[in-house]
């Protein structure tokens, strides 16, 4: 490889990784401003549908961008040119597009001992093989966004099944599962680190069942 075609893959590598980084970003204002006054706790009302998928693929494109972008910067390495990146990301971004489909038909407004449970049973899937196998399929290099997806949602479920159930539109609860998952996105499983994390979902579960007004960013149902 020749010094111009070094640099022209740098050129194009740094082009794809802002794109991206840019793009979550601007994600980010997007998805707060559509979830300014409609965060109610557990019994946060999804909206309308046209309201919940602009929402909903805003989020997901703030919180799953940011640890998809190596797979993503992978495309620039595999192909002469670096028009691969958007194709791949637009099919990553759409699997996540269909979840919203299925959260919106199956979510419902609920009390803290279900936000509690489904809390418990998020940190016992983080213990799993599952979990585990998943997180490292979503970790290797693949060639299609779709492929990518559905490994991620697979590594990830858990933890958006959290946020599902503690406030869908709770910006805090939303910073603190998009830094989770870009940890496991970018580091390696260590049982060290995952156990604990595991546990320490489970138990916020269950501070959620018992003593709900404990657990910041839980508003209560009026």
């Amino acid at each position: 490889m020749t010094v111009a075609d070094q640099m022209a893959r740098r050129a194009m590598t740094a082009a794809a990784l802002t794109a991206t980084l840019g793009l979550a970003a601007a994600s980010w204002i997007v998805a707060v401003h559509q979830m300014n006054g409609m965060d109610m706790g557990v019994a946060t009302e999804l909206g309308s549908f046209p309201f919940f998928v602009t929402a909903w693929v805003s989020m997901m494109a703030a919180m799953m961008l940011p640890s998809a972008a190596p797979a993503a910067l992978g495309r620039t390495r595999t192909s002469e040119r670096a028009l691969a990146v958007p194709p791949f990301v637009g099919s990553y971004l759409a699997v996540w597009a269909l979840v919203g489909l299925a959260v919106y038909a199956l979510y419902r407004p609920h009390g803290t001992a279900v936000a509690g449970a489904l809390t418990i049973v998020a940190g016992f899937y983080e213990l799993t093989p599952l979990k585990c196998h998943f997180r490292r399929r979503c970790r290797e290099n693949v060639r299609s966004g779709v492929r990518f997806g559905l490994s991620c949602v697979g590594s990830s479920v858990g933890l958006m099944v959290m946020l599902l159930a503690l406030g869908v539109m709770n910006v805090a609860w939303m910073s603190v599962v998009a830094v989770l998952i870009l940890g496991q996105k970018l580091l390696p499983p260590r049982a060290s680190i995952d156990a604990p994390l595991g546990l320490a979902i489970v138990a916020l579960g269950i501070l959620v069942v018992l003593a709900p007004s404990a657990v910041p960013g839980l508003p209560q149902a009026m």
